[in-house]
């Protein structure tokens, strides 16, 4: 696995079982999905990187995967710009139409590819499909999700709420709550399962990851939503002592890679 930063703690290799029991985990946290999943949240909480995560590992899964870029707020840190590592582990791609030609402007431009993948997905033969959506942050990017509400509600689906404690505006379960709920009004469905992603981008450490988990707990008790999982960067995963799986289990416990980068890396 690759290394970790010099700035977070360097702990001996882990386990055999260990990591036996969270590539378990993780593929259960997959096989689990819905044929439609909606990542919906705040600005900046780590969206776009769940999503991408869930997309590459639906299709190593053997799953048909597609991966709708619905965040047409925001030009920045959008998953139509890793196109290529999506497509070159067979995920289809449905951008904004100026993306399609190569552009990131910020134009409210959505494609009329989506709602034919929405209603594909209502095909009871269509089980092996996986159709994720990565929605714009905040009640305002999920206004676009309002288009195809109809379409949607007929459909098995997750709308998973990502939160991240680190994140100004969510640090707090009320503020996490009511952003939450705004979503919800603005887009016409409801949140089915909490994921929680805290993360410091490159300086995520076990400390990070802990203090997300124990607030991504506390939030889907209050909110009465069941808690999917917890995210942990590959580089931290499994490490010896690191407590990053502790009262939840390896189960709980999904693995992602840092796909988003800064403009700076």
């Amino acid at each position: 696995m690759p290394g970790i930063s010099n700035k977070n703690k360097h702990i001996s290799s882990p386990g055999d079982e260990t990591q036996e029991s969270l590539r378990e985990g993780k593929a259960r946290i997959v096989e689990s999905l819905k044929p439609l999943t909606l990542v919906v949240g705040h600005y900046g909480v780590g969206k776009t990187n769940l999503a991408l995560n869930l997309a590459l590992d639906s299709a190593a899964a053997g799953y048909d995967t597609t991966l709708v870029d619905l965040d047409i707020v925001n030009p920045y840190f959008r998953s139509t710009e890793y196109r290529r590592v999506l497509e070159e582990a067979g995920v289809r791609v449905i951008a904004p139409v100026f993306s399609e030609a190569g552009s990131s402007l910020d134009v409210p431009s959505l494609t009329g590819a989506i709602a034919p993948a929405i209603q594909a997905i209502q095909r009871p033969s269509n089980n092996q499909q996986r159709l994720i959506l990565d929605v714009g942050g905040d009640d305002e990017g999920a206004k676009a999700l309002g288009r195809f509400t109809s379409r949607i509600a007929e459909c098995d689906y997750d709308m998973l709420y990502v939160v991240n404690p680190r994140r100004n505006l969510t640090q707090t379960l009320d503020e996490a709550r009511e952003l939450m709920e705004a979503i919800e009004a603005r887009c016409g469905l409801s949140v089915t399962a909490i994921v929680g992603n805290a993360h410091l981008q490159e300086f995520t450490d076990e400390d990070v990851i802990e203090q997300g988990r124990t607030f991504a707990e506390a939030f889907a008790r209050i909110t009465n939503k069941p808690l999917i999982c917890y995210t942990v960067p590959i580089s931290l995963v499994g490490q010896k002592d690191s407590g990053l799986c502790p009262a939840l289990g390896p189960e709980h416990a999904y693995p992602v890679a840092r796909v988003v980068k800064t403009t700076w890396e």
